[in-house]
């Protein structure tokens, strides 16, 4: 009966980690496609050694209006984006964590209802309405909308983390004179730095990777993002040049993996409160 249930397990646990292998080969395999094409003179669909290595696809990229200036434009677009939507998270997610009402709830479904909501569904009312604005083909009216649709989720994120901070180091702070504003920056955020880093990495990574927003706002080529500009590499007729779309998509991921490198001890990291409410 025991060897019954011991090869039971045997066999329920190689079928998991066949499925872990399978699901990790479907993400592995286009990343080694992009390493590979990416230093492939021949470049084209198939994962295969490369005919020899090549820098010639980065140095075609690497030119001013293929990949500087839309980097620029969407570290400009993405920075600012980010910076606003944790700023206006933490500032909406401090009273729903530390003050009770009977209006919390439904705000909260409300937020969690508006994350549900298609970005392709609501493009056309918010393209009209940035016309009659004016902020149309701007900057700063693409900044807006990304820190816009990605506040809703950024505000559930911040508000749960907010809620691992004791309420009793900020009443020791009040006691010592400080105003909830400066209990909020110099108390809470400082304990939830994992919860920040989270929020900031998960909305700067959401809005590299945005297509629809900037190409529907901006109509300007030289405002362009790069996560509109890749779009270049797929020619007529179905003609690709595979080996440059792989250089600049190493290229166009390199900042992603840098910002992620480091916040990395800080999402691994604790909130190291033990024994802060203690004695």
């Amino acid at each position: 009966m025991a060897s019954t249930l011991a090869s039971r397990r045997t066999g329920r646990r190689l079928a998991a980690d066949t499925g872990l292998l399978v699901a990790a080969a479907a993400f592995a395999l286009p990343l080694v496609w992009v390493i590979l094409s990416s230093v492939d003179p021949q470049a084209d669909l198939r994962v295969k050694a490369p005919d020899g290595i090549t820098l010639d696809n980065f140095d075609a990229v690497l030119k001013p209006d293929i990949t500087f200036t839309p980097l620029l434009n969407s570290l400009i677009l993405c920075g600012g984006g980010t910076l606003l939507t944790v700023v206006c998270a933490a500032l909406a997610a401090y009273p729903l964590s530390r003050f009770r009402s009977r209006l919390n709830r439904p705000f909260l479904l409300t937020i969690l209802f508006a994350t549900s909501l298609p970005i392709t569904a609501i493009m056309v009312p918010v393209y009209a309405l940035f016309v009659q604005v004016d902020l149309i083909d701007t900057m700063q009216g693409t900044i807006l909308f990304f820190a816009a649709s990605q506040l809703p989720f950024a505000i559930w994120l911040m508000k749960n983390f907010m809620d691992g901070v004791p309420k009793e180091l900020e009443e020791a702070a009040w006691t010592d004179g400080a105003s909830p504003m400066q209990s909020l920056v110099r108390v809470v955020l400082p304990l939830m730095g994992p919860g920040v880093a989270v929020v900031t990495v998960f909305s700067f990574v959401m809005m590299w990777g945005n297509f629809f927003v900037p190409f529907m706002l901006l109509l300007t080529p030289d405002q362009m993002p790069a996560s509109v500009s890749i779009n270049e590499f797929f020619g007529n007729r179905g003609m690709v040049a595979y080996g440059q779309l792989a250089a600049f998509s190493v290229i166009y991921s390199t900042p992603v993996i840098l910002l992620y490198v480091l916040v990395a001890r800080r999402l691994g990291s604790g909130f190291a409160l033990g024994g802060a409410v203690k004695g």
